[in-house]
């Protein structure tokens, strides 16, 4: 069926992606590539407004709307016009066998009327609901918990000077809401409430939006080799599945920022299943045993990109220059060592999590991680974006942070094993970068791509800035 959906005019690139893999969880493997899609008539992609073909019946529809993030509601479309009389027609000729279920005396309903791009007040709402008496409502008004909650849905012809995605013309949607967000869950998740955080802390949106492309649900193993703060191992949690984590720091494993208040606080706070462990690892250096692979469901992760937290790994710089030679910590000093540690190139650090995600992934099991981008004259290029053979990009969602700056959120799933060649294959790549450790640091370091000096600058000695040149809207009218 084909339905009506809604989505929050927020992080636009990540709308569909989340929908596709929502509809991975709840339908199954190729759920996901099943999902069409298609825009009302002179709507623009920026639109919030989007019509879904989803796969299977409608418990599917119902299940994607309530977890999703982003979709502010999913509705069985009845009708829609430019003005309330073509509303009335489409409406009148949608089939009675699928409206008549929900219009019966012994049912309860609801009508909501919302706009998009205008506001409408108690007075017109009022009006709007006095137009739709050609619906054969039966039933009686329940405002709080009805059996059945319509939709009446306005999108105004503001124009493209107010920072909205252009309508050509008036539309107004008539429908049955079949499922809708809750996200009620993101003030009780709010970082400005949780015990333990950093400089670094994921989003609790953007890390529950990171859980859904990871697929997490009970009986799964999520594994986040960059934990920091547990930001994304706690989404995880949430819903259901086991966690573990790992990072280079002891301090921020071990100690937190006292006994009552580090990593495991933060699942205490909420209630949440502890993680299995969390352990004190380098990606650079991976603790696993030989011949141990394929035991983690999905990785979920934000490497270090070096702009607010620079990424490390084990040796430190006397160690990676050769003037100090490898070292035994002695046994009376273990328990207080900290490591020495040296900086870890972008290019290595994505390198490293990519043969570490082909070796303990399981087949089909999703790499979702975040990859920093410098973008060139206002676009960002694909060409770059990392590869790997045993790995299928499935999704790639930018949220663009500044002029030159933008991160992209990628989901990748297993396609195939991890076979000796891709060994010693990735073993090879790892002795070049640590002999071209200065070489990788000084062409990896994006913090100086960043906030370089702009090349022009204005009559008044200040760098000049384009303001116009910033992109409203990547898409095209369809």
């Amino acid at each position: 069926m084909w339905y009506l959906c809604v989505f929050y005019h927020r992080l636009l690139d990540y709308r569909r992606p989340e929908v596709h893999a929502l509809a991975e969880l709840f339908g199954g493997p190729g759920a996901g590539d099943a999902v069409e899609w298609r825009l009302p008539e002179n709507h623009h992609v920026e639109s919030p407004f989007h019509i879904v073909r989803l796969p299977g019946d409608e418990r599917l529809a119902t299940q994607i709307a309530n977890r999703s993030f982003l979709v502010k509601g999913m509705y069985e479309l009845w009708g829609h016009g430019t003005t309330y009389d073509e509303l009335e027609k489409a409406v009148m000729d949608y089939p009675e066998e699928r409206k008549l279920p929900y219009l019966t005396p012994e049912s309860t309903f609801k009508i909501v009327v919302d706009s998009f791009g205008k506001v409408i007040s108690f007075q017109e709402q009022n009006e709007v609901m006095k137009r739709l008496t050609h619906i054969p409502f039966k039933g009686r008004v329940n405002l709080k918990k009805p059996d059945h909650k319509f939709l009446v849905m306005e999108t105004d012809d503001y124009g493209g000077n107010n920072g909205l995605p252009p309508v050509v013309q008036r539309t107004i949607f008539f429908g049955r809401e079949v499922g809708a967000a809750d996200r009620r869950l993101l003030p009780t998740y709010q970082l400005k409430s949780r015990k333990y955080i950093g400089p670094t802390a994921m989003d609790a949106e953007m890390a529950f939006l990171m859980a859904n492309q990871g697929l997490a649900r009970p009986g799964k193993l999520v594994y986040d080799p960059f934990v920091g703060t547990g930001s994304i191992l706690v989404a995880a949690a949430h819903y259901g599945a086991m966690t573990m984590g790992a990072d280079i720091d002891i301090r921020v494993v071990l100690d937190g920022r006292g006994p009552d208040c580090n990593i495991w606080s933060n699942f205490e706070q909420y209630k949440l299943p502890e993680p299995l462990c969390v352990l004190r690892a380098d990606n650079n250096v991976p603790p696993w045993r030989p011949g141990l692979k394929e035991i983690f469901d999905a990785i979920i992760c934000d490497p270090p990109y070096g702009v607010r937290a620079g990424g490390r790994k084990s040796g430190g710089r006397k160690l990676i220059k050769g003037t100090v030679a490898p070292y035994t910590v002695p046994d009376e000093k273990r328990d207080s060592h900290i490591p020495s540690t040296a900086p870890y190139s972008l290019a290595e650090c994505v390198h490293d999590l990519l043969h570490l995600a082909a070796r303990m992934l399981v087949m089909g099991g999703r790499l979702v991680f975040f990859f920093p981008v410098v973008r060139e004259d206002g676009v960002t290029d694909p060409a770059k974006y990392p590869e790997h053979p045993c790995f299928k990009l499935i999704a790639s969602c930018e949220q663009i942070l500044s002029m030159k700056y933008s991160r992209v959120l990628m989901t990748m799933v297993k396609v195939a094993p991890y076979t000796e060649e891709v060994e010693k294959a990735a073993e090879q790549r790892r002795r070049e970068f640590r002999e071209n450790h200065h070489k990788w640091m000084e062409e990896g370091n994006l913090h100086s791509a960043v906030f370089n000096p702009a090349a022009e600058q204005a009559a008044d000695g200040k760098p000049f800035v384009d303001r116009d040149s910033k992109p409203k809207y990547r898409g095209k009218y369809v």
